[in-house]
């Protein structure tokens, strides 16, 4: 992506944006937001404090750079970044606009509302990636409410579909390049992201269980050695 952390206005103009709609993986993306300079990494450590401009979920009543809209009701992320998308076309701004959803989040309708708006409107500086990890918060997706093909539903849409290994970065890096190639051609683009929940992490692997957990001091310690021995130059 293209911006200026350094200068961030919520109007964005000129610069690529991300709407994070999942907002309850916010600790991933505080810390993304910390390292790449919109606010210090120090600040990482007040993490759902009292009076902490790092909530739970994302929000903009705390002003935190690189926050534009509250996010985590899931489902409204799409919408919001098609809003964006069309409002650069409109003023022609050439920058993209990108988005972060979960896939149980895409049992929600107006993910769908938002997807044949897109398409309709011939919306094409918007990429979208789906998280598809097969977990939810109360069990597996296909058991919780299943998605079916997801290829063809986003194909019937009218979306251009690609697909990326989301645990491994270089294959992150290149489908990313390779969808900003696919913009411009009338039609929306949307990344189908295959991972696994607690990649590297043995006990954290295979269920669903994790998703809204944190770990104690020992299972912390043992996750992070495990990771330490799988991540390498990552």
């Amino acid at each position: 992506m293209e911006y200026d952390a350094t200068h961030f206005s919520m109007q964005g103009d000129h610069e690529d944006l991300f709407f994070l709609s999942n907002g309850h993986i916010s600790p991933v993306w505080y810390s993304v937001l910390a390292r790449s300079g919109f606010f210090p990494v120090e600040e990482l450590a007040t993490f759902r404090k009292l009076n902490s401009r790092l909530q739970g979920h994302p929000a903009t009543e705390e002003k935190l750079p690189g926050i534009r809209v509250a996010s985590g009701s899931l489902g409204q992320g799409l919408s919001v970044a098609c809003g964006a998308a069309l409002a650069k076309k409109l003023n022609k701004d050439s920058k993209l606009v990108f988005s972060l959803h979960g896939d149980g989040e895409l049992q929600e309708g107006q993910i769908w509302e938002a997807a044949m708006f897109a398409s309709a409107h011939k919306i094409d500086n918007l990429i979208a990636t789906v998280d598809y990890n097969g977990r939810q918060i109360d069990g597996d997706v296909k058991d919780v409410l299943d998605l079916g093909d997801l290829d063809k539903k986003w194909h019937a849409f009218g979306w251009k579909v690609l697909h990326m290994d989301g645990n491994n970065l270089e294959n992150v890096i290149n489908t990313l390049q390779e969808a900003k190639g696919y913009t411009g051609n009338h039609q929306p683009i949307v990344i189908i992201m295959k991972t696994e929940m607690g990649q590297g992490v043995d006990f954290m692997m295979g269920t669903h269980k994790w998703h809204g957990v944190a770990p104690n001091d020992d299972q912390l310690a043992k996750a992070l050695s495990q990771l330490d021995e799988t991540l390498g130059d990552y």
